[in-house]
């Protein structure tokens, strides 16, 4: 963790080494934070800080692969144990393979998109809980509102028309049956059904922000930790599309930046994460902020409904208490109210 005398903020923020991610951590930097680059490739993450001349005195790369819990967890008992503040931690890095023929699979046997972009992040918060909690008061550094912020995406929420699209399917979680029977192989999918690739990945950001409801519903009040998802703006030069199909990489962004005026830039999207992390504006806890499909001139932010399934309790509770089993194993024993208790045993990873 960065360390300094002065009362600066301080963030994490995962994927940080491209996208969405390092041009959060370059707004967060230029609003006077100090970040914690969370990165599977730390070279990656220094030539980053290189090429968009980052103050190095405010950045800091630490190794995490969040397909991996072993590296969660080692990740963030060095960070727990450091006398540095977390004032804010923001969820971004994701994977997504569209072209994928057949599932990958995490070190810990998930399928890669729900491994890397739920569970890693999933079991990330509860580790760093208490260290984002503090002393309840929902105030950190220099007297700054704690938020927790997860990437979000308007492909898994059915409230809106992005969320409708068939191709390949709609993000459907069912009754996470998939979770229930272990997720193991042959078992690829949230619902239990046969793997689909571009599905695969809009469960996992439809978890990841029933995640945050959930967050909202079990903590928000004896923390004061605000809890938020958001959607930039479709950034269709992202690197997140890299592992789609190569004409879909040229002809994606002219379609957003043409057509649909739904486009995005990865500079202006980490403004927009930037904003959630510190603005006054976006105080409310338990909400997903959207800045609509449709980019306008000065547009401002708004509070998007999710779908039903997207903010149902019951299914809050049940993604909350079959994914605490599911990383139970690689993170921690499970403690009151499917909370999780810190392990004694110490191991490495990454």
């Amino acid at each position: 963790m960065v360390t300094t005398a002065s009362p600066q903020p301080q963030a994490i923020v995962t994927g940080a080494s491209s996208g969405i991610g390092l041009y959060t951590t370059a707004a967060l930097v230029k609003r006077g934070w100090t970040v914690v680059m969370a990165v599977r490739d730390p070279a990656k993450g220094e030539k980053a800080i290189n090429e968009l001349g980052l103050d190095r005195g405010s950045v800091v790369v630490l190794p995490l692969d969040l397909s991996d819990l072993r590296c969660v967890r080692a990740f963030a008992q060095a960070v727990a144990a450091g006398s540095a503040p977390l004032d804010a931690l923001v969820c971004n890095a994701a994977v997504y393979m569209p072209t994928l023929k057949a599932p990958l699979f995490s070190p810990q046997g998930y399928e890669l998109s729900m491994a890397t972009n739920h569970l890693g992040h999933f079991l990330l918060i509860q580790l760093l809980l208490d260290k984002l909690a503090g002393d309840g008061s929902g105030k950190g550094s220099g007297g700054v509102q704690k938020r927790l912020v997860v990437l979000g995406t308007v492909t898994a929420n059915s409230k809106e028309l992005g969320g409708k699209i068939p191709i390949p399917a709609p993000a459907d979680l069912g009754n996470l049956a998939g979770f229930a029977d272990g997720f193991q192989a042959p078992v690829t999918m949230a619902n239990g059904k046969a793997f689909k690739p571009g599905k695969a990945y809009k469960d996992s950001k439809l978890c990841n922000m029933i995640t945050v409801t959930e967050l909202h519903r079990r903590f928000h009040e004896q923390t004061g930790v605000v809890f938020a998802s958001l959607y930039p703006g479709c950034v269709a030069d992202s690197p997140l599309f890299r592992h789609s199909f190569k004409v879909f990489q040229r002809v994606f962004p002219w379609f957003q930046k043409t057509l649909t005026g739904g486009y995005v830039s990865q500079p202006m999207a980490g403004e927009r994460v930037a904003d959630v992390v510190t603005g006054e504006a976006f105080s409310a806890s338990g909400v997903h902020w959207s800045w609509g499909n449709r980019q306008r001139q000065g547009r401002q932010q708004f509070i998007q409904e999710l779908s039903q399934k997207g903010r149902d309790p019951a299914m809050g509770k049940r993604l909350w208490d079959l994914s605490t089993q599911l990383v139970a194993e690689w993170g921690q024993a499970e403690g009151k109210d499917g909370a999780v208790e810190p392990s004694t045993e110490a191991e490495t990873g990454g």
